[in-house]
């Protein structure tokens, strides 16, 4: 599947001993990104290499939730206090390097040979005679995207690289959290239909971060508030089993019907999840993919007190980090 299991926001690094371009850079970029600019090749391979180790605690963190949930603790809270407890801190790590290959320090492959260990994605910009070996960088693997430094459109150019990439799946993240998963629940979400719509619904939603798991089936999601939600994901053959819960939840003959037909889902698993003496709620469902192997949906909220601090939001986090300027 291309859709991540594991999103969130990182920072977006651009590279270049031209303030001015930088500066124009900085200005154009879409606000929501965090955006650092750096002059000095030395500095931003040294602080690029610093955040491996936060990296890969992060990472270790996110494997012990798996780790306790095998062990009988439920996934949702654990995400939750994940997220409050790491505050703005993992919104830092960055995801995207942009760098100029013609500087007079060091030139772009050299910072890139510098950089074999940072796991992040990287856009190298050209001069027209530096595109063949841009090519061979490109080939080798050691960058993801080239562009022609002066093209005319190099806005948009740039801005849709830097976004696909920051949309692109983690594969080390992918890996952990699709240990929660059934191969039956691997299948729905490897339909290319369900990747799609997913994507579209994350957009609608404005969502800043999500995390897919298996148990129960739905993803855990953010927005830029810190306002937490939880997409329940529902396989056809599934309803008679959550009509029976709503039946046991007094829902009434009506919903219990309506649960069975897929025309609603309940959010009892959530409920349960999270320790709540809340009923059950039912919620309007839809669904995802095509008629041949239905996937049915549903969105619940989250009560603000399982939530994360709206201080620690990321909308918080890109007004404490201000205005955009050089780093070094």
């Amino acid at each position: 599947m291309s859709f991540p299991l594991y999103r969130r926001p990182g920072a977006v690094v651009f590279l270049d001993d031209d303030l001015d371009y930088l500066e124009m850079l900085a200005r154009v970029m879409p606000e929501q990104w965090f955006v650092q600019l750096m002059m000095r090749p030395a500095a931003c391979i040294d602080h690029l290499l610093q955040e491996n180790p936060v990296r890969e605690l992060d990472l270790w963190r996110q494997q012990e939730i798996i780790n306790r949930w095998r062990d009988g603790t439920a996934l949702i809270p654990q995400i939750l206090k994940y997220w409050r407890d790491d505050g703005v801190s993992r919104f830092n790590l960055t995801q995207v390097c942009v760098m100029d290959y013609s500087m007079p320090a060091m030139n772009g492959l050299e910072v890139l040979d510098a950089l074999t260990s940072w796991p992040g994605s990287r856009i190298l910009l050209t001069g027209r005679a530096d595109e063949q070996l841009a090519v061979s960088a490109f080939n080798s693997g050691a960058i993801q995207q080239f562009i022609p430094k002066q093209s005319a459109d190099i806005r948009q150019r740039l801005t849709d690289a830097i976004a696909s990439l920051l949309c692109k799946a983690n594969l080390r993240y992918d890996q952990t959290w699709r240990a929660s998963f059934t191969p039956e629940q691997t299948l729905l979400l490897d339909n290319p239909l369900v990747d799609a719509e997913l994507e579209k619904l994350v957009a609608k939603q404005a969502w800043v971060e999500h995390v897919v798991i298996g148990s129960p089936f739905g993803i855990v999601a953010l927005d830029s508030t810190a306002r937490a939600v939880w997409l329940q994901l529902e396989p056809a053959d599934r309803l008679p089993e959550l009509a029976e819960m709503a039946a046991s939840q007094a829902c009434g003959a009506a919903t219990v019907e309506q649960v069975r037909s897929g025309q609603k889902l309940i959010d009892l698993e959530l409920q349960l999840a999270l320790g709540s003496n809340q009923k059950a709620r039912p919620r309007q469902a839809f669904i995802l993919g095509d008629g041949a192997s239905p996937l049915y949906a549903a969105l619940f909220d989250i009560h603000d007190k399982f939530c994360p601090l709206a201080t620690d939001s990321y909308q918080k986090f890109l007004i404490r980090k201000g205005s955009r300027h050089l780093q070094d």
